[in-house]
């Protein structure tokens, strides 16, 4: 870059003498100040286009929020109501012989419901804290413990829950009761939206470096839109048609915050009315 300096005499006589000068120095200054603040308006409006973006993510936060404590309020109003219902009547002596013990089944259901959903919170919170310090870890006997405890669900609903290639599965570094927890979550979401007389899949599969935990249904089925939000904390499907579906919408948030949290992915794809098919991916050890 090449500098002119010249006194602010000589200067003033130049452009008293030189009307060409002088109009050319007019000119750049004036696209000088026009660029200037063209830049200047230009960095307004991405500064106004981040405002605006982020009043947005605050407001939809707000809106999640407030329906996050709509749904905990429902989730919680409706069993802990049942469950004091049934504990005053056995109170008063209301209840006797085999209503004893259908009302004690209920008490108990509706408790272990209550049980569920606050762990599920303080769970999710716990993970935002701290992870334990990650053990080799048996997905296919981690598998087989799910299986075994939604037996009972699926067969209420006459689903078929299978398990399939988990002979040889190697082991996976990691913390185990967090990895139960994500296939948990994603065994019960396929066992909720699929109907009566389906069938849900537990399957394991090796690929080179990679190890996947796959669960898939035949149920539902969600759209694209749905797919964009439905790892979201909080987001949740309440209806279907005629159906209608419990939750508060933790327990794929749980469980993709688990896979990432071991270096993993939580992918899925789904149908509209065919079904989904939820995959996890770790790297092999």
């Amino acid at each position: 870059m090449v500098v002119l300096e010249l006194e602010k005499a000589s200067f003033d006589r130049v452009l008293q003498h030189s009307s060409s000068v002088a109009l050319a120095m007019v000119r750049e200054i004036s696209n000088r100040l026009r660029e200037n603040d063209e830049m200047a308006i230009e960095d307004l409006r991405v500064r106004a286009s981040e405002l605006a973006q982020a009043y947005q993510k605050l407001a939809e936060q707000e809106l999640a929020r407030r329906e996050f404590l709509t749904n905990v309020a429902h989730e919680l109003r409706t069993p802990l109501m049942t469950a004091s219902g049934y504990l005053q009547l056995l109170q008063n002596g209301a209840i006797s012989g085999e209503m004893l013990k259908n009302a004690v089944d209920t008490v108990e259901r509706n408790v272990r419901q209550i049980v569920t959903l606050v762990n599920d919170i303080l769970f999710l919170q716990e993970m935002d804290l701290v992870l334990s310090e990650f053990q080799p870890v048996d997905m296919g006997e981690i598998g087989r413990n799910v299986i075994e405890k939604y037996k009972s669900k699926a067969i209420d609903k006459r689903i078929a829950l299978t398990l399939r290639g988990d002979a040889n599965f190697p082991s996976l570094p990691g913390d185990a009761r967090s990895l139960e927890r994500a296939l948990i979550a994603l065994v019960d979401n396929a066992i909720k939206f699929s109907p009566r007389g389906g069938d849900v899949e537990i399957r394991f599969k090796v690929e080179r470096d990679a190890l996947f935990v796959i669960v898939e249904d035949h149920g539902i089925g969600i759209s694209p839109d749905t797919q964009r939000r439905i790892f979201d904390r909080f987001f949740h499907i309440e209806r279907q048609d005629n159906d209608l579906f419990g939750g508060i919408g933790l327990g794929l948030a749980i469980a993709r915050q688990v896979v990432e949290q071991h270096n993993g992915t939580l992918s899925v794809e789904s149908t509209p009315g065919r079904g989904s098919l939820f995959t996890m991916k770790f790297r092999k050890a």
